[in-house]
């Protein structure tokens, strides 16, 4: 063997040598930083506070295992279920704390066939917006009952609140009042209205490569796989994604995600093997087909619409134009001047304000 082809061969095990040792070391790394246990709330002198709840809790529901995150300061405050979009959110709490243990015993729900809930063998049939309204009727019966309250509230984010509203108008006597961030309504127009903008913003930024992608595959009445694909980069890169301030699903999503100690190094896992599985959302052809207008016109308890005017994941104009036309006993409006798809996230102070003033009052002296 020639000097040449021995060095080439010394210098590829030590590459080979240097990827293992990195990965064994990022294992190592994510399994200590995955003890799979929510911290408890704690006074100043480091008790666990009296009457608080931090808990990881399983149940059967719809025949399949499915589990949440039920945290509160004080576990006698009124109870509220609430409905991740297409993926479970709970992680970006740690970075983004919402304060909502102050005044509920707030339960992260991660939904059949997402995060803690995922497996394999559920039957990709299974889900189905029925199922969903049965499986949340069914956490929510067993909330109701758990913590002795004979309504509790319910909170949708996203495409959460596809299936929220559908509950809210089905099962109103279950429930003090519904609150959507970021509800859809007619999702189809809403992604063709979002891709005419970004088409627009990238052409007055000269940006012609990210045009040229964006032209290849335009949302018309159909909402190609290659605009998909496209879809969470190009709104990151220009605010209108997550947060404003997010330019990146990798460093503001991914790895949130894998550093939260609240989940095991399995479930991270499957966190992101239930979103690979399940796309944008499980029920996306569903969400597409469906005008929420049309289909629920009215609610029979108190609603509050909290939405970001950047938000163009799920498009501020549209929602603004459904509550208008939605009937419900009390109603409120509320824009978060300075947020795109997550106001919880990003004006947290407001957020707590508006629950806190408007929400538990039942009345809207804070609504636009």
């Amino acid at each position: 063997m020639t000097t040449l082809k021995k060095g080439i061969k010394a210098m590829t095990i030590y590459a080979l040598a240097l990827i293992l040792g990195l990965f064994i070391t990022l294992f190592v790394y994510l399994a200590i930083v995955s003890p799979g246990k929510p911290q408890a709330f704690r006074d100043e002198d480091e008790k666990i506070l009296e009457g608080s709840i931090s808990e990881k809790t399983f149940l059967q529901i719809g025949g399949v295992k499915q589990g949440m995150f039920i945290q509160s300061k004080d576990s006698t405050n009124p109870v509220l279920l609430y409905l991740h979009g297409g993926i479970p959110d709970y992680f970006l709490t740690k970075k983004y704390p919402t304060g909502l243990e102050d005044f509920f015993t707030v339960v992260w729900w991660d939904q059949r066939w997402a995060g803690l809930s995922f497996n394999a063998n559920t039957p990709k049939e299974s889900i189905t917006l029925e199922q969903m309204i049965l499986d949340t009727k069914e956490v929510t019966n067993y909330l109701r009952k758990r913590f002795g309250q004979d309504k509790i509230y319910l909170m949708g984010r996203s495409g959460g609140t596809f299936i929220g509203i559908h509950v809210a108008a089905q099962l109103p006597e279950l429930y003090h009042a519904y609150i959507a961030i970021a509800q859809m309504s007619d999702h189809l127009q809403s992604e063709r209205m979002a891709y005419e903008y970004m088409v627009k913003e990238y052409r007055n930024a000269g940006n012609r490569k990210m045009i040229r992608k964006l032209e290849a595959s335009p949302v018309t009445d159909k909402i190609p796989y290659g605009y998909l694909k496209l879809r969470d980069k190009a709104m990151h890169s220009i605010g209108i994604g997550t947060t404003r301030d997010m330019s990146s699903i990798v460093t503001g999503v991914f790895i949130p995600s894998l550093t939260c100690r609240d989940y095991t190094l399995s479930e991270k896992i499957n966190l992101w093997r239930g979103k690979a599985q399940s796309g944008v959302h499980p029920l996306w052809n569903t969400i597409l087909a469906t005008d929420l207008a049309k289909q629920v016109p009215e609610l029979e308890i108190p609603v509050y619409f909290f939405h970001g005017i950047y938000d163009y994941t799920v498009l501020y104009d549209l929602a603004k134009d459904y509550f208008e036309k939605l009937k419900a006993p009390i109603k409120g409006f509320y824009t978060f001047e300075k947020s795109a798809h997550s106001p919880m996230f990003e004006e947290p102070e407001l957020f707590r304000e508006i629950l806190e003033k408007d929400v538990l009052r039942s009345s809207i002296k804070l609504a636009d």
